[in-house]
């Protein structure tokens, strides 16, 4: 019984509580009837509003009310070798829900903001997807036009594209800044690349990829992989999107901003910053095993070549020199040929090369005298 009264006593407050909402309306309504009237529509005009939107897309309601989800670095990656990589990357499976095609993007600026423009998607598309073939390319240079219409990216392409290269970790594509960009490109490879983000400026839609905003090379695990849906594989990269409403056609709403930056100036601006790549810890540890050895800081130009640089301490080295060593010929059986070789010393004449040392004949009777 006591279960059933406390059970009650909500109900019954909700009740005295909206006996006395309509009390102190009807009373306003008495005094302020104009007012109270036009408070009303705008109340329910607003709570239509609120609804309809509900009603029409759960999802992006909910993904509004939210804040939008961090935009992982490409840097940050697990330490497990490409061989093992590949085969993480293949156990993930692809989503199984649908996967639209992304509208054709609208291109509206000046002649001056497209020449700009291309120049940032073509470097994109040449640095990062330029060892592949042309649908790899072509998916590279979507994901960059889905991400200008996203709200969690710069409105415009080369916004998007230098994305952090600025900070010393935050780039969001690698080629601005693990050194790519001093690499000058090839004639070939920059006209392909040219015609790609020409084309993909002007309407052509890369369907596979659909509206995905993210994407890595095969042979590395990024930490935030398994956070979001893969929805395709061209080539040597996989491609994702956010999980709920953030990765939905319906967010993809946002205006393009009609201006660009200038691209040579994002270019040498993101030259400038000394990026600072994550050393695996299987390399670090063999370094730090290695008498005397110091990890250094490669220099610019050599960034993009994954190489690993090493100097050696002074004292470290001459602590090594000044050390007792064993002599390397006392440490096996061999013939003395071998061991005066090793020592520097000259063999005897009456020896084979490499053989045992001669034994002394006896010198008594006739062998003496035949000696003689």
């Amino acid at each position: 019984m006591a279960e059933a009264v406390t059970a009650v006593r909500p109900l019954d407050g909700l009740r005295r509580n909206t006996a006395r909402i309509k009390e102190r309306a009807v009373s306003l309504w008495r005094a302020y009837p104009r007012e109270t009237l036009g408070l009303g529509l705008m109340s329910l005009i607003t709570a239509l509003a609120i609804a309809g939107t509900a009603h029409s897309s759960p999802e992006v309601a909910s993904s509004a009310a939210i804040a939008a989800p961090a935009s992982p670095s490409p840097l940050a990656v697990q330490n497990i070798a490409p061989d093992q990589a590949l085969q993480v990357n293949a156990a993930i499976p692809l989503e199984s829900g649908p996967n639209p095609a992304a509208k054709p993007f609208s291109f509206k600026g000046s002649a001056a903001a497209r020449k700009q423009a291309l120049t940032c998607l073509a470097s994109a598309v040449y640095y990062e997807a330029g060892n592949q073939d042309a649908d790899g390319e072509r998916a590279v240079a979507q994901v960059i036009l889905n991400r200008v219409r996203h709200p969690a990216f710069p409105a415009s392409i080369c916004g998007v594209v230098y994305e952090g290269s600025t900070r010393p970790t935050g780039c969001q594509f690698t080629f601005t800044c693990d050194g790519s960009l001093y690499r000058q490109p090839d004639s070939d490879g920059w006209k392909r690349a040219w015609a790609v983000a020409e084309a993909a400026l002007s309407g052509y839609v890369y369907a596979p990829v659909g509206w995905a905003t993210h994407y890595h090379a095969n042979y590395v695990v990024p930490t935030w992989a398994s956070s979001m849906a893969k929805n395709a594989v061209v080539g040597a990269h996989l491609f994702y999107r956010w999980h709920g409403g953030w990765g939905q056609p319906a967010v993809f709403t946002k205006a393009y901003a009609a201006r660009e930056p200038d691209a040579i100036a994002l270019r040498n601006a993101a030259l400038a910053v000394e990026h600072v790549t994550p050393v695996q810890s299987n390399v670090a540890q063999a370094i730090k095993d290695i008498p005397g050895a110091e990890a250094i800081k490669l220099q610019p130009s050599m960034r993009g070549d994954k190489r690993v640089a090493v100097r050696f301490n002074l004292a470290a080295r001459k602590a090594s020199d000044e050390a007792t060593h064993q002599d390397y010929a006392k440490t096996f059986a061999a013939s003395d040929n071998l061991k005066w070789s090793l020592s520097g010393d000259v063999a005897a004449q009456n020896e084979k090369p490499l053989g045992q040392a001669a034994q002394p004949q006896a010198t008594s009777g006739a062998g003496a005298a035949a000696q003689r």
